[in-house]
């Protein structure tokens, strides 16, 4: 089954990726930066389906953000360009050159992160290999009902701040801060997750235990706290795909527990499944028009409606690192103040007086001053921001600091502790939408998560125990 899986897989992958080149028109120069990209992700994608020992879901996510964001949707965007229009969805002109130096950087990155995964990856080895038996816990049955008391407190003093979420289009921006907005939305609204895992870890080992039927009814009240915290009404779906991707994880691990299943699954979801609904949602026909005339339903499927597609704001990644150069080349290197902004990101601007903008918010309101732009949230991938503070250094320290990162949760992901196992996970999925930036969000929605999922229940875990102590 694997290896039929793994046959399918790289079918579509080799269909989709001749069919995007034989149909590629651009200068020869750019068309071979594409083709070493190209290669550089084969290159990976085929150790990792071949030659990788262990189960890496963070490669995966790698692959298929490149694959997506750094190779199908710049090359469709170039290629639907025509004598009226050279514009990239963010307003800012199709060069020749910066796109060739936009794909060297890229191509760069790829070799620097993989040589350094393989490097920290051999260094680790017996960290890696070291698998530390799961060390039970007795007072975790009181730890998860502490940690559902939280989660009900919450539901408490947040249902105003659901309602307003619930009832503001997407649009308008949030009468409340962002502090307020990181606080409820990537730490106490997670805490239910957290709590999920601790019971999932329980009822693992303790099956038989006497607390085993309460823990579960705990368990079913907190997937339900869970839904209404992060449900399609209230987060975006970059938010809500890794927190649901984890939960099937951690639940049926069978689906998602190879490189092979895991590559296919993100594969399929974000290169073909999720276009395929987009273009449904964006018909022009009627449900009655289309059984009428069900050739209807394949006119929506042309070439010029692909390319309308991917040339939105959701696949702006390639296009901005060329607007960072752009930006760079007239305002100069930021020398680590972006990016300090970004890691101390919890630091108020009450504070703080003069600290920067987000990136991705740079890079928008850039765009709005000098090429006429409407929308400054945009996206600014991770060798864009390493670019933006160090220049090309900042690109080779970017890769090197990412997977060196990744062996570090790799370790974590194999070990028989729940909480660090689904974590890592986590960060595995989330590293789609960390890697495409900007470097901001991306780091203060992971560190978030973090707390809630396990510095939280540490410190309950902490608290109960001085408690218990301090009483005998």
């Amino acid at each position: 089954m694997k290896i039929i899986l793994r046959d399918i897989l790289l079918v579509f992958y080799a269909v989709i990726s001749l069919t995007l080149f034989i149909t590629f028109r651009a200068d020869t120069f750019v068309y071979i930066s594409f083709l070493l990209n190209f290669s550089a992700i084969s290159l990976i994608t085929f150790h990792h389906l071949y030659i990788e020992k262990y189960f890496s879901p963070f490669i995966s996510a790698y692959i298929v953000f490149n694959y997506l964001f750094f190779l199908l949707a710049p090359i469709v965007q170039i290629g639907s360009f025509n004598e009226s229009s050279f514009l990239f969805a963010n307003n800012f002109p199709y060069s020749e050159e910066l796109t060739i130096k936009t794909n060297m950087f890229v191509f760069c990155f790829h070799g620097v992160f993989f040589f350094f995964y393989m490097y920290f990856k051999k260094k680790g080895t017996t960290q890696l290999n070291n698998i530390k038996p799961y060390n039970h816990k007795p007072i975790l049955p009181l730890t998860i009902v502490v940690l559902f008391f939280l989660s009900v407190t919450t539901f408490l003093l947040s249902f105003g701040f659901i309602q307003d979420e619930i009832s503001r289009p997407n649009w308008m921006p949030s009468s409340y801060s962002v502090s307020q907005l990181l606080l409820y939305k990537k730490v106490l609204f997670v805490i239910p997750l957290g709590a999920i895992i601790l019971c999932f870890q329980y009822l693992r080992n303790d099956k038989k235990s006497k607390n085993a039927a309460y823990i579960f009814v705990f368990l079913l009240m907190l997937c339900a706290l869970l839904i209404w915290f992060k449900n399609p009404l209230t987060e975006k779906r970059n938010a809500l795909g890794p927190i649901y991707i984890t939960l099937i994880y951690l639940f049926y691990p069978k689906l998602l527990n190879s490189n092979t299943k895991t590559l296919s699954f993100l594969f399929f979801s974000m290169i073909i499944l999720f276009p395929l609904v987009q273009i449904f949602t964006h018909v022009e026909y009627s449900l009655a028009e289309i059984i009428e005339n069900p050739e209807y339903i394949t006119r929506e499927f042309s070439a010029e409606n692909f390319s309308i597609m991917f040339n939105t704001l959701n696949y702006d990644a390639f296009s901005n690192i060329s607007v960072v150069i752009d930006y760079v080349s007239k305002n100069g290197f930021s020398w680590g103040y972006q990016l300090l902004g970004g890691i101390l990101f919890f630091v108020p601007r009450g504070i703080w007086a003069n600290k920067p903008i987000s990136s991705g918010q740079l890079v928008g309101e850039y765009v709005i001053s000098d090429y006429g732009f409407h929308f400054s949230n945009l996206s600014n991938p991770l060798i864009a921001e390493g670019y933006l503070n160090f220049g090309f250094l900042g690109i080779l320290l970017m890769a090197i600091f990412l997977s060196y990162f990744i062996i570090k949760l790799l370790i974590w992901f194999r070990q028989n502790n729940y909480q660090k196992k689904i974590v890592a996970f986590y960060f595995a999925i989330h590293l789609i939408f960390f890697l495409r930036g900007d470097f901001t969000n991306g780091f203060a929605y992971f560190i978030g998560t973090v707390f809630g999922v396990m510095i939280i229940p540490k410190l309950v875990d902490m608290t109960i125990r001085a408690i218990l102590k301090r009483s005998k």
